[in-house]
């Protein structure tokens, strides 16, 4: 009788199990014609989130590159055809990436030119804000991501060069007011968090760089496109219809905490004169 019992409970289980499918370990019931089409287009989970329908990248390249019009179903997919259809969009093989082998442990807290031209080196991404043109925020600050290069690998000049559009809103405020302070923390590396420090904390340092945001004129333009595709190869991807084109941060004020105990406003000669390496 027991056994019987144990039979008709998995069987009542299998039945339940049938109309559901499993996305990221979550279950939801669902008709056998919606399982049959997320089989269709979900083979594999993380190729899956990368061409999502509703991503922003969707927006920004044909459905070609990303997807296969002939919809193949799973068996006709192999993983290595699906995974690089997808990828290639967001992603460069790691050769082309010209940065050093090993990042150098930061400078002495102390030599604060030393800090701030390390940081500015060695950070590929940092937080510009900007005098907001946007409607609801007008005249409020705007704070946006950014990635940025002061140089090639083994060349810094201390001047972050960016590669922007003018579809972005930032650059729509710089066009009004052309100022604006980028800001690195070195809780982008691994540093802090090996020594336990919290991203706000002194000793994690944080670098703002305050200037004036101009185009990169003919003369450095083979410059600029060197500092900034070596270090972010996939930039040469992105879409032409985006009209990118290139920009530096002429610096006004370099201001750093890096210790407890107060903030450094290096002056601009020594900022220049010092070296990350």
């Amino acid at each position: 009788m027991q056994l019987l019992n144990l039979v008709i409970a998995v069987k009542t289980l299998l039945c339940v199990v049938e109309g559901y499918t499993i996305r990221s370990s979550v279950s939801w019931a669902v008709t056998n014609d919606v399982v049959d089409e997320e089989l269709d287009t979900h083979s594999d989970e993380a190729p899956a989130v990368l061409v999502d329908n509703i991503g922003i990248w969707k927006q920004a390249y044909p459905s070609s590159v990303y997807r296969d019009g002939s919809e193949k179903k799973p068996d006709q997919i192999s993983k290595s055809e699906d995974v690089s259809s997808a990828s290639r969009v967001f992603s460069y093989r790691m050769e082309e990436v010209k940065a050093p082998s090993s990042i150098p442990t930061p400078p002495p807290h102390e030599e604060t030119a030393r800090v701030a031209r390390y940081m500015a080196h060695y950070s590929d991404w940092g937080h510009l804000a900007t005098i907001s043109t946007q409607e609801q925020i007008k005249g409020l600050p705007f704070g946006n991501i950014f990635s940025v290069s002061d140089g090639p690998a083994d060349n810094s000049t201390g001047v972050p060069y960016f590669y922007v559009t003018p579809m972005d809103n930032t650059v729509t405020d710089l066009r009004s007011f052309p100022f604006a302070s980028l800001t690195f923390s070195e809780a982008e590396g691994d540093f802090c968090r090996k020594q336990v420090y919290d991203p706000e904390d002194p000793r994690c340092a944080r670098l703002t760089l305050t200037g004036k945001m101009v185009e990169v004129g003919p003369d450095e333009l083979d410059f600029a496109k060197e500092a900034m595709f070596s270090r972010h190869p996939v930039m040469k991807k992105w879409p032409p219809g985006h009209k990118w084109f290139f920009m530096k941060l002429v610096l006004q004020q370099v201001w750093l905490q890096d210790w407890v105990g107060g903030v450094s406003v290096i002056p601009l000669e020594e900022y220049f004169k010092a070296t990350p390496f």
